[in-house]
């Protein structure tokens, strides 16, 4: 049986993923003072950050066409398909791909797709995916895949440390979070998401360095076997960041693999420049 994995563009997909020519992006679109953007490999992040710093306005960004993610099913003629979205809570995404799913199943009763709601975002998506592929590759049977990776995506927690929630406040990503620190006193706050996949305080750092650090400690005392997981890392436009970042955690625990990875277009807009995100 043949497969494929479908990622909406906000979760990075590794080179050598793309080459294997098994995974496959959606883009989602991104808008800056009416600039239309769209997030595949045309994206230019450095133009992106350059127009967002320069705008008054906050970026916007739309989710992909139901029709959009028909026609990524389509492609390849892979039997069983594997898609993954950012949480539902967040985006019209994992709608939009359940509803390409209702069409192509009425168009191709033969062949199996399952959405995933990754209550994740970002390299907590590259993750899931991965864990799709390899019971895949484990030879599991569709069913038991689908079962063992929304086990998976039960587990995995993801963690975030921005220079700034503005963009998430004004597009209505931090409802029923209570008013955060001044950034006047520089206080980083620690993000992570709820199992339902919605946006909550973890604690918070004076500094970006304290914050990132926090960050790691929370995780570290939360994960379970670690030598068993990958943990991945994407920054937006700040490599360093994240090389500090494992290298904290390379202190504290031992893990099968770390992934760094740079943001793609959904995840700049929300990261904002700076930005560090962590998901195992």
């Amino acid at each position: 049986m043949s497969y494929k994995i479908v990622i909406d563009s906000c979760g990075e997909i590794p080179e050598y993923l793309k080459e294997s020519g098994a995974y496959q992006n959606v883009a989602l679109e991104l808008d800056v003072d009416g600039y239309r953007i769209v997030d595949d490999e045309t994206f230019d992040q450095a133009d992106f950050l350059k127009r967002v710093a320069e705008s008054p306005n906050c970026p916007k960004s739309s989710c992909p066409s139901p029709e959009q993610y028909l026609k990524a099913y389509e492609e390849g003629e892979a039997d069983h398909i594997y898609v993954v979205t950012l949480s539902e809570q967040l985006s019209g995404s994992y709608n939009s791909a359940r509803l390409g799913q209702h069409l192509f199943e009425k168009k191709y009763p033969d062949r199996k797709v399952h959405v995933f709601n990754s209550r994740s975002a970002s390299v907590g998506e590259t993750l899931t995916g991965l864990k799709a592929e390899e019971l895949e590759k484990a030879g599991c049977s569709f069913e038991e895949v689908v079962e063992k990776t929304e086990a998976y995506i039960q587990e995995m927690d993801t963690y975030f440390v921005l220079e700034s929630l503005e963009t998430l406040r004004k597009n209505g990503r931090l409802t029923g979070i209570k008013a955060l620190m001044a950034s006047a006193l520089n206080i980083k706050p620690v993000m992570g998401a709820t199992p339902e996949g919605t946006i909550y305080q973890i604690g918070q750092g004076r500094g970006i360095n304290k914050a990132l650090k926090k960050m790691v400690d929370v995780m570290v005392a939360n994960v379970k076997k670690p030598e068993e997981k990958i943990l991945a890392i994407s920054h937006c436009n700040c490599k360093e960041r994240a090389l500090m970042v494992r290298d904290e955690i390379l202190k504290k625990a031992a893990f099968k693999d770390i992934l760094i990875l740079d943001t793609r277009g959904i995840s700049s807009l929300y990261a904002n420049d700076g930005g560090v995100i962590m998901s195992v």
